[in-house]
């Protein structure tokens, strides 16, 4: 057990070592951990699945909104060929679907994956998918910023714990794609 580098948890420890907490496209994930920074970098808190939805959580555990980042996944089209991705940003901003990730995707049309449709492809609940475990051939884009921030809250593919880790570790997964201005200020309201 180690404490936590951001937010008020009890306790945080390496995921690698709690697979309970997490997923099992997460756990097999951290198990085949084959990245520049010890599967150790990534840490798991065990949170209230009531608290799992962002703005929540955030006041519930004290995480600033850019130590926060949601993964979202994203349908895009060009024809009859499809894509899956998923985009990391930060909480407080929201991705440029329309705009940044369907020209950086090649697409005519993107938008966010249908609920049964991004928890089915993914194996991870709603409210709790995260892009470690994801399928390889998911271009991750990732935020900048998120990747610049030195530690993050993001899901751990289930809704009662949260994973915490360097942007760095989500700026060097295999299929990630480092992008300026992909998450975008949230409307007001």
């Amino acid at each position: 057990m180690s404490s936590a580098p951001i937010g008020t948890f009890a306790r945080t420890w390496p995921a690698v070592e709690r697979p309970d907490l997490v997923a099992p496209p997460v756990a097999a994930a951290l198990a085949a951990w084959t990245g520049p920074w010890p599967a150790e970098s990534v840490l798991v808190v065990d949170t209230d699945p009531d608290a799992a939805d962002t703005a929540v959580f955030c006041e519930t555990y004290g995480v600033l909104p850019e130590e926060s980042a949601n993964c979202v996944l994203v349908a895009a089209k060009r024809g009859s060929a499809s894509t899956m991705a998923a985009c990391m940003v930060l909480a407080g901003t929201r991705a440029d679907v329309n705009g940044l990730v369907r020209r950086h995707l090649g697409a005519r049309k993107a938008s966010f994956a249908p609920l049964e449709a991004a928890v089915s492809l993914s194996g991870m609940e709603y409210g709790g998918i995260t892009p470690i475990g994801l399928p390889a051939e998911w271009p991750v884009l990732v935020d900048a910023a998120a990747a610049d921030a030195p530690w993050l809250v993001v899901g751990s593919g289930v809704r009662r714990s949260k994973l915490l880790l360097p942007g760095k570790v989500l700026a060097g997964l295999p299929a990630a794609q480092v992008l300026d201005g992909l998450g975008v200020a949230a409307p007001a309201g």
